[in-house]
């Protein structure tokens, strides 16, 4: 090859993500401005093979492309570079070069990390990119999760135009985009190959809505594979995990020997934020290493590595103890909040308990509070905008009589002032439901809401709350797989939200899915284990279908000011329990609420359940207590 040529071919691939052209087909035509690809082959090159294209000319093609990535490929190459070499090259032989061959594809270039193909339709596309993740999963499902080779695949069809020997245009920068949306192990489409596609392969798609992507100026609207691996708890790790460490905590007390109680306490508040996966907590023998040295908190945070600080004290007198603690912000010196806490000595382990568990819940949520204002999005130009976003935050939280039509006109307020403000067409959407009976809704009212849902992830497709309200909304629409799909999607993008793990726990417990259920409400209450109420309507919902008649019912009497739909939900548990007494009251209760009360319309109203068996348990509860029909 000469000089030339090979200089052209670096500037095709530095410049480049795709250089082919399909014809994708309908009918077994070729599309418009469309041709086959031997003839392409004949006047164009591909990674560094002589082009008979002349030079200046402008020419503009349609092209299917594909582009893949390997997760994490960075953290697989640290963790052993020989193993994940071997390994992609393995799989180039054994799965992707045969299946992308076997479909008319072309691979036009292939990185350590990920590949861009060409096909001659968007079904051989989108069926390779299924094949190969079907085949990668059964290939490394025997393997430890942190060495597995998972891909994401993004697939676009778009003109292409060639500018000499150059390939321009967006469409190639869009394909590397929806990989880039797709989940691990996932594929992600542009709606226009969705539409190419035949009735099986359209089916195995999921409505993602419109998003944004990075770079890219209008937004896109994609389909996510419905087979794509599911997120849960026990499988997601998080990257960046805000780092904390406790010092020991300072013994006042007269006498020395209460160390072992100041050290006791600082090893339980270790303890317990290393339970939260959004920390990184040092270690206590690292932490304690500077005890008695006359170090500088900023100097400590520098060698320890971590982002806040946590020091303390203990001093008793007689039957009295009082312990302090105070968050410190490492590389400022600022103090962030600080608190004591006084308490008799009656079982001194019993006072250290109690007391770890309110500082680590404390803490945790001062940590979310600082990072917030340090991490945040920057979710608005417009301090009123916020302000009224906060304001509806605080109504939407409350159970007052108007607290949702607060909650309404103080996002509508916000959106009004900042339109691009993400989170305040998301909270707007849930609070037009809310206001309107949630599921009950009126249509017109529950599609505004969709639209208003799918526009907040549109602004920012990265907020985890824009993609936990959409599915919110389709929950409340009783699109339950949309919902579950929206929920995975906002658990990826923060695993430590512990509102999305009870929704979605909620949602797993409407589909039957019940073991997975109760692993996601429980993570959900160990990350925050002073809940808002409403964890309690998603737990008693769970326990009911469960069995759980007794853990159901205080669970749900956990909600203040409750509805005919949690009044009716209680009748129901006391029914199934054999408490007569429990029931007639309850039933009584019930019928103040709602005097016109049925089980069918609670039945087709009240319950948001996929199962027909799930919708029968509740039915034969309220029948027990004698209930109409």
């Amino acid at each position: 090859m000469s000089a030339a040529m090979s200089s052209a071919a670096r500037k095709q691939t530095l410049a480049l993500r795709a250089i082919c052209f399909s014809n994708p087909r309908q009918g077994g035509q070729c599309l418009p401005g469309a041709f086959p690809v031997p003839l392409i082959e004949a006047k164009i090159s591909c990674l560094g093979m002589e082009s008979g294209m002349t030079k200046g000319r402008i020419e503009r093609r349609v092209a299917v492309i594909m582009a893949t990535d390997v997760v994490g490929y960075s953290r697989l190459m640290e963790a052993d570079e020989a193993r994940t070499l071997d390994a992609i090259k393995r799989l180039k032989v054994s799965i992707f070069s045969p299946n992308i061959d076997a479909r008319g594809g072309r691979i036009l270039k292939l990185m350590g990390d990920g590949a861009l193909v060409v096909f001659n339709s968007a079904v051989d596309a989108v069926e390779c990119a299924i094949s190969l993740q079907e085949k990668l999963a059964h290939d490394q499902e025997e393997l430890p999760s942190d060495e597995r080779i998972v891909l994401r695949i993004g697939i676009n069809l778009a003109d292409v135009v060639i500018e000499g020997d150059d390939l321009l245009g967006d469409g190639v920068n869009v394909a590397a985009r929806l990989e880039a949306s797709a989940e691990p192990g996932g594929i992600c489409i542009a709606d226009v190959v969705h539409r190419q596609l035949g009735g099986k392969c359209r089916t195995d798609f999921l409505d993602g809505g419109e998003i944004s992507l990075k770079n890219i100026v209008r937004p896109a609207h994609v389909w996510h594979w419905r087979n794509a691996p599911i997120a849960a708890p026990s499988a997601s790790l998080t990257s960046a995990r805000t780092s904390i460490a406790v010092l020991p905590f300072e013994n006042l007390c007269s006498s020395p020997d209460q160390t072992f109680f100041s050290d006791g306490i600082t090893e339980d508040i270790i303890g317990g934020l290393a339970r939260f996966r959004s920390l990184s907590v040092t270690a206590a023998s690292s932490s304690f290493s500077f005890r008695g040295k006359n170090t500088g908190l900023k100097e400590i945070g520098r060698k320890l590595g971590v982002n806040y600080l946590v020091e303390g004290s203990v001093r008793r007198s007689g039957e009295r103890i009082r312990i302090t603690a105070q968050l410190i912000q490492a590389a400022s010196g600022m103090h962030l909040w600080s608190e004591h806490y006084d308490r008799d000595v009656i079982d001194i382990f019993a006072v250290q308990d109690e007391v770890t568990r309110m500082i680590v819940s404390t803490l945790v949520g001062q940590i979310e509070s600082a990072d917030l204002h340090q991490a945040m999005r920057k979710p608005t130009t417009s301090l009123a905008a916020y302000e009224f976003y906060l304001r509806g935050l605080v109504h939407m939280r409350s159970y007052g009589a108007d607290d949702n039509r607060q909650a309404f006109r103080m996002f509508e307020a916000a959106v009004e002032r900042d339109p691009q403000f993400a989170l305040a067409h998301a909270h707007l959407a849930l609070a037009s439901i809310a206001l309107n009976g949630y599921a009950n809704a009126p249509p017109d009212i529950l599609d505004q809401a969709l639209a208003l849902a799918r526009k907040a992830v549109s602004l920012d497709g990265g907020e985890s709350g824009c993609q936990r309200m959409l599915a919110l909304i389709h929950v409340n629409r009783r699109e339950f797989e949309l919902a579950e799909r929206h929920y995975r999607r906002a658990y990826q993008l923060n695993p430590n939200d512990a509102n999305t793990l009870v929704q979605m726990g909620g949602l797993l417990a409407r589909r039957g899915k019940l073991e997975e259920a109760m692993e996601w409400i429980d993570e959900g209450f160990r990350l925050n284990p002073f809940p808002p109420p409403w964890y309690s309507a998603a737990l008693g919902n769970a326990l009911y279908i469960l069995g759980r008649y007794e853990e159901a019912a205080a669970a749900l009497k956990e909600l203040p000011n409750p509805g005919p739909f949690t009044c009716a939900r209680l009748v129901a548990c006391y029914a199934q329990i054999g408490d007569t007494r429990a029931t007639e009251a309850a039933r009584a209760q019930l019928l103040k609420v709602c005097p016109n009360f049925s089980t069918e319309d609670f039945i087709s109203r009240g319950l948001l359940l996929e199962r027909p068996e799930q919708l029968e348990l509740f039915r034969q509860g309220l029948l027990k207590a004698g209930l109409p029909k």
